[in-house]
């Protein structure tokens, strides 16, 4: 069984804590903090029990050959300061000599930051001797990092050999609102689906096909299954190899007596821009070289009714390119009225809806927002966590 870090004596000792800080940096400054907001219970009641906190995390995608400034954990070591109100400082490498004084010379209630973990090759490659050495830092592994908890790295389950280990209160939210969520949801069960790429989300159509009750999809991934469903979609994104799969699923979820929404009518524009002239057109007359970037208002208005119906709403995926505003407000009126239904349990799913959610300012209006964009997906899918296995989820 999965132990919380409530359940650990952390008074005096070194704790490394795992958390996923992976996040948007603009001009130096983190752009969006949303993960590290989500850790600071964590990391208030570390402090609070007087632990001597060790952040470990990863940003972006280095080489694993050494330091990068435009990977460097600095400002975000900054955000975290200025959220604790206490001074963080942050390593100048992962496991040289002055970052093991830096740790020897913590005391009970102060916080320090590794640079980033995928500096070193040995994170990714999940390398043993990694682990060890990374694990010679602490006393005990807290692990709140559930984004990035689909992945086998050294910092992930390689230290769990070495340390007693427990869960973070963010980890235990996330698999506790999952698994409650697919094993006993308030219907109806309303899932949305966005995105640009049937392939990404497949095998979470499939499996949640046999858990909800209204499946909406919206985003470019739409064009593949009204391409399945016999349409022209003129010069919209979609994935030719994967319509003989939309169309089973279709089957599949009529099958079940599952109602899969897929757009009636489609915003369309000549390119994605934002002065681009834009028109609403039906499905069944998409023109020729023009695409569809976003859902429609009548689209909009059935979706709204299906998610105004709903008891338990999981969002995960945008439905068009809202990052423009001339193809935001489907992606609006969805947030929107997700955001309303105050008689249901929402979640977000991770990934670009956490940005529209809070783009349009309901972050404070929903159940739950989850950090995690692929290991969301992954736990949807039905897949076991290796970082979560690691701590003991799974066993009985």
């Amino acid at each position: 069984m999965m132990k919380l870090v409530n359940e650990a004596d952390l008074a005096g000792r070194r704790v490394l804590l795992r958390v996923d800080f992976n996040v948007p940096v603009v001009d130096g400054k983190v752009s969006d903090d949303t993960r590290i907001r989500a850790v600071l219970p964590t990391i208030r009641y570390l402090i609070d029990n007087r632990a001597r906190v060790i952040v470990a995390a990863h940003q972006g995608r280095p080489k694993g050959e050494g330091y990068e400034r435009s990977h460097t954990l600095a400002p975000v070591a900054h955000a975290l300061g200025k959220l604790l109100k206490q001074e963080v400082c942050l390593t100048h490498d992962i496991l040289g000599k002055q970052t093991t004084a830096d740790v020897e010379a913590l005391r009970d209630g102060e916080v320090l930051m590794l640079e980033n973990l995928r500096f070193d090759a040995g994170e990714k490659a999940n390398d043993p001797e990694f682990a060890r050495r990374l694990a010679e830092l602490a006393d005990i592994y807290v692990d709140d990092a559930f984004a990035a908890a689909h992945r086998a790295h050294a910092s992930i389950v390689g230290v769990t050999d070495y340390l007693p280990s427990y869960a973070g209160f963010l980890m235990y939210r996330e698999m506790e609102t999952f698994a409650r969520m697919l094993a006993r949801p308030e219907r109806p069960f309303v899932a949305i689906l966005g995105g640009s790429k049937v392939s990404d989300k497949i095998k979470v159509i499939d499996k949640l096909i046999d858990t909800v009750d209204v499946l909406l999809i919206g985003g470019a991934m739409c064009f593949t299954f009204l391409l399945a469903q016999g349409y022209s979609v003129g010069a919209s994104l979609r994935e030719e190899d994967w319509v003989g799969r939309a169309r089973d699923l279709l089957a599949k979820a009529e099958a079940k007596g599952v109602r899969l929404l897929l757009p009636i009518d489609v915003v369309v524009a000549s390119e994605i821009a934002a002065d681009a002239a834009t028109e609403v057109r039906d499905v069944v007359d998409l023109p020729a070289g023009r695409l569809g970037l976003d859902i429609g208002p009548r689209t909009i208005a059935l979706y709204a009714e299906a998610i105004r119906e709903a008891r338990t709403v999981l969002w995960n995926g945008p439905m068009g390119v809202f990052e423009i505003d001339a193809f935001a407000n489907g992606t609006r009126q969805v947030a929107t009225a997700v955001a309303m239904n105050q008689k249901a349990v929402t979640i977000i799913g991770g990934g670009d809806s956490i940005a529209a959610i809070n783009k349009f300012g309901y972050n404070d209006l929903v159940t739950f927002i989850s950090t995690g964009g692929g290991a969301a997906l992954e736990l949807l899918e039905g897949i076991r966590l290796p970082g979560v296995a690691a701590l003991g989820y799974y066993d009985e």
